[in-house]
């Protein structure tokens, strides 16, 4: 059975999630108005993810025996002056999420709740690689001043990104 304080915790994540997912869908939308079609593929990618990642919060917490309470989802920001501007903010978002992780791990801990201290250590280390991922593109947007024929090549790039759908194994 899992605790009221955690159940809280939790659904205040699936939110999160969902919220995250929507961003995600907001700046796809934007690169694909930019005709940058690799990075509109990144973007949705992201979101596919951040679904997923809801849903399996969401199946956590029903499988606990708690309730699922979902919120309103606040409305993402719709335009960015550029690229390098979309994946400065993917990256600051990332980070927003690790610290929502590490709280969420911090209050399965207080309550002794070790089930979901184990079920969390996978979004620890997602996080680990989201930040990494996001650091790199920036980077490279970085490098190449987000302009030109650097920023179509790795447009075509971001193209071959694919989601991997959870499994039971993750």
């Amino acid at each position: 059975m899992i605790s009221k304080k955690v159940e809280k915790e939790l659904n205040k994540q699936i939110n999160a999630e969902f919220y995250s997912a929507y961003l995600y869908l907001s700046m796809a939308a934007w690169c694909q108005t930019k005709n940058l079609k690799g990075f509109a593929n990144w973007m949705h990618v992201q979101y596919q993810e951040e679904t997923a990642h809801a849903l399996k919060f969401h199946d956590y917490v029903i499988e606990r025996g708690g309730t699922v309470i979902f919120d309103a989802i606040a409305a993402p920001k719709i335009s960015w002056k550029n690229i390098i501007e979309i994946f400065s903010e993917t990256l600051k978002h990332e980070n927003h999420v690790t610290a929502l992780i590490n709280n969420l791990m911090n209050v399965a801990i207080s309550e002794k709740d070790y089930a979901a201290s184990n079920f969390l250590q996978w979004f620890v280390n997602e996080q680990v690689e989201e930040e990494a991922n996001v650091t790199g593109v920036l980077e490279q947007l970085k490098m190449i001043d987000g302009k030109g024929s650097a920023l179509l090549m790795l447009d075509r790039e971001m193209q071959q990104r694919v989601f991997v759908p959870l499994t039971a194994a993750n």
